[in-house]
């Protein structure tokens, strides 16, 4: 084994740009290549040991198995995989409308898969996306496990990230800067004069372009003298309905604070909603804000102070990018969107 693992690293080092085979797969797993494609296809039983030993070595090599090979050259065939993180957010809705709309004009279809914020959940479904062959992938957020950057390196498909600016990007990234749109809405209810402050989030701090939103909020709240006095962080899905749990939960508390910032609109419309059938009144006795600018917020009776963002645009650059080639002038890239605060009735 250890020799047949030196044969394959050798040949590796030679060509790092040549796509790793079946063949060499095999031979890193000590199987055949018929075993490997057993594995590879689901059929037939094969042993727990053998599956890990093959699955392993493809994760090493960065293969991945070519469903299209019979009739299929390369990444050229029309579809792209665009994973999400959620489906019940109206966010990703709005994102996938921007690239459905810029893929429909080339006649190219978007195909998806949910992460459920997961980067190992991403991690499968990247794989499984690649066997494909599709034209493109759309990824959401900046933040990938090594396996899946290793692997959309060895294949050479072209990717887009979307959403955000904050990190590494595999190669092109569309979105905003979630730090700045924090520490601006911390410096604006600064201004207004609050200084006690909750959070409320979701998904059990799994959104990571939130708590980059809140780690900027709570580091110019503290330089500015403020506290962070209250923090609720639910392992459920965001919604209206949380938000409002959240909200009784927290403002039931003796130790209320003078204003809460929310990681998106959804739990700030429940908010909202509890105060105004409780009688607490905004911004009177506690001021409120929330992220992304979502147009639902413009029924509500008061309207609600956010951080908007074009998710539309974003989704839809980020298509362009996948579908143009770099000989038309896309070139790797960060595209960073301006985000702006709309000053509501709730600060």
């Amino acid at each position: 084994m250890t020799t047949q693992r030196s044969d394959v690293n050798k040949a590796k080092s030679k060509k790092q740009s040549a796509m790793p085979t079946m063949s060499d797969v095999a031979k890193l797993a000590g199987v055949s290549q018929m075993t490997v494609s057993r594995v590879m296809r689901g059929t037939d039983y094969i042993s727990d040991d053998v599956q890990r030993r093959v699955q392993q070595a493809a994760l090493e090599l960065g293969y991945v198995h070519n469903r299209f090979k019979s009739g299929m050259d390369g990444y050229g065939n029309p579809l792209v995989g665009v994973i999400v993180p959620h489906l019940q957010n109206r966010v990703f809705t709005e994102i996938f409308t921007g690239i459905n709309d810029r893929l429909a004009q080339e006649g190219i279809r978007p195909v998806f898969g949910v992460s459920e914020y997961s980067t190992e959940t991403e991690e499968k479904i990247v794989y499984d996306l690649l066997s494909w062959r599709p034209r493109g992938l759309i990824l959401t957020g900046l933040e990938h496990s090594p396996a899946v950057r290793q692997i959309i390196k060895q294949t050479g498909v072209r990717v887009a990230e979307v959403m955000d600016t904050d990190g590494d990007p595999i190669s092109a990234c569309f979105g905003v800067s979630h730090y700045s749109a924090g520490e601006e809405m911390a410096r604006h209810m600064i201004d207004r004069g609050y200084r006690k402050f909750g959070y409320m989030a979701s998904q059990g701090g799994r959104d990571l372009r939130g708590n980059k939103r809140f780690e900027a909020f709570a580091n110019y709240v503290h330089s500015a003298g403020g506290q962070i006095i209250e923090k609720r962080i639910a392992d459920k899905g965001s919604s209206i309905k949380l938000g409002a749990q959240l909200a009784a939960d927290m403002l039931g508390q003796s130790k209320r604070p003078e204003a809460i910032y929310c990681s998106n609109d959804d739990l700030a419309a429940g908010v909202l909603i509890h105060c105004m059938t409780n009688s607490i009144a905004m911004p009177d006795d506690v001021a409120l804000a929330g992220f992304n600018g979502l147009s639902f917020l413009e029924a509500f009776p008061l309207r609600v102070t956010t951080t908007e963002t074009p998710r539309y645009e974003m989704g839809y650059a980020a298509a362009n990018y996948i579908v143009s080639s770099s000989e038309e002038g896309e070139t790797d890239a960060t595209v960073a969107f301006k985000q702006k605060i709309v000053i509501g009735d709730t600060t």
